[in-house]
């Protein structure tokens, strides 16, 4: 299906488009951009010391041709001195073929001055466009920079940023674990006031909450008897010690008294 695959083709590059953005640093997209520019930069002069070299092997051919023309010339006027008509129209028919070779080598070498010449050019242009654009690209960097600032500083101002977001939501499962807790201990103690845990280092069987209500009555009986009976032993106690004294406790108190010379006064 032609057009589900194209959908899914252009949803594919928008989600990579969408991370490749979220990605994407400009500082260093900008200092990639002028790296690459200073590569093509690079790449120019190499093109240009290539022209060079090329023109000056011509030109070094051509100097020998030029060397070879004269040569034959003399040649051709001595042959032609010597009578040898023959030997001269062969040195001039030599020097005919080389000055064209030369003649061809030095439109070569005006071709790649030609050449060397625009590509001179486009490296001076080049140059002048890599410098405006690292001027404008440390202009473009520093504005990031104090735009980044800025957003960091009112993100940590207002609480909107990521690092606040997440500190917030820290905070809050804080305190959802601290009211999840505090439920907690409520519950356990209504439960444990409530009887229904049982007591797990205890010695013998467990007990539970009706048994501890029984205990608890009989040691309440136990205790009411025993005061009970705390009570009537002080109760009788007390009532002896305020019984009257016997005759001889009588006789013995009065002969006390006559030895203290207390005795009765005699009449007159």
């Amino acid at each position: 299906m032609p057009g589900l695959s194209g959908r899914f083709s252009t949803l594919t590059k928008a989600k990579i488009s969408h991370l490749l953005d979220h990605a994407e640093d400009p500082a260093e997209t900008l200092d990639y951009a002028y790296e690459r520019q200073i590569e093509d930069l690079q790449s120019v002069k190499r093109g240009i010391a290539d022209v060079v070299t090329a023109k000056k092997r011509l030109q070094l051919q051509e100097q020998e041709l030029r060397q070879q023309i004269d040569r034959l010339d003399g040649q051709a006027r001595e042959a032609m001195s010597a009578g040898r008509d023959d030997l001269a129209r062969a040195a001039l028919e030599r020097k005919q073929l080389i000055t064209g070779e030369a003649g061809s080598l030095d439109q070569q070498v005006t071709e790649l001055e030609s050449e060397q010449d625009k590509l001179t050019q486009s490296e001076q242009q080049l140059q002048v466009k890599i410098e405006q654009f690292r001027s404008k690209k440390e202009v473009i960097k520093a504005q990031y920079s104090a735009a980044e600032a800025q957003v960091h500083i009112s993100e940590a101002a207002t609480g909107v940023g990521d690092e606040m977001a997440d500190v917030g939501a820290a905070m809050q499962r804080a305190i959802d674990k601290t009211d999840q807790m505090q439920a907690r201990a409520s519950a356990v103690e209504e439960l444990q006031a409530a009887g229904t845990f049982e007591d797990l280092t205890a010695l013998g069987p467990g007990q539970d909450d009706v048994d501890r209500q029984l205990e608890q009555l009989g040691a309440k009986s136990a205790v009411d008897e025993e005061f009970a009976k705390l009570k009537a032993e002080i109760g009788s106690g007390a009532q002896q010690s305020a019984l009257p004294a016997g005759p001889s406790a009588a006789r013995g108190e009065a002969q006390s008294s006559q030895a203290d010379g207390g005795g009765v006064p005699k009449s007159g």
